[in-house]
């Protein structure tokens, strides 16, 4: 399933990702782009990540085939497999590379985590806009 997000608010970046068995997938050209980064920079990350045992490869990579033009070839298609890395590879990816987007990210995403952890809830104010819903919350005093 393919869903437009917006990945952080301090450099608003829109990327098409896919949504799939409860987590967000990203390609390293993708990573590549949300970090400002080249994309053998991630590959060496993504490796590293792997070597230290953080993350096992089994879990967070899934193979992904789309349909694409062929390049070669005039009206044929070709069937195209893409490695796409979970959320948690992304988390771990934006941990490790240094650039102004990184630390964009990781100022993010520790905002969100402190929110989530003292709400017990994080809101997506722009998305629930754009899906014309509402969070309720009922608070209970004792």
């Amino acid at each position: 399933m393919k869903n437009e997000i917006i990945i952080f608010e301090e450099d608003e970046i829109k990327l098409e990702v896919n949504l799939q068995d409860e987590t967000v997938w990203l390609s390293q050209l993708q990573m590549a782009e949300l970090f400002q980064k080249g994309r053998s920079t991630i590959t060496w990350h993504i490796n590293n990540i792997f070597k230290d045992g953080e993350l096992e490869e089994e879990v967070v990579c899934q193979e992904f085939r789309h349909t694409t033009q062929h390049g070669a070839i005039t009206n044929k298609q070709q069937t195209v497999t893409t490695i796409l890395y979970s959320l948690d590879m992304i988390l771990s990816v934006g941990y490790r590379v240094k650039s102004k987007r990184g630390i964009s990210f990781r100022r993010w995403s520790s905002k969100i985590l402190k929110e989530h952890l003292i709400k017990g809830y994080t809101e997506n104010k722009p998305r629930l806009d754009y899906l014309e819903k509402t969070v309720k919350v009922k608070v209970k005093f004792k």
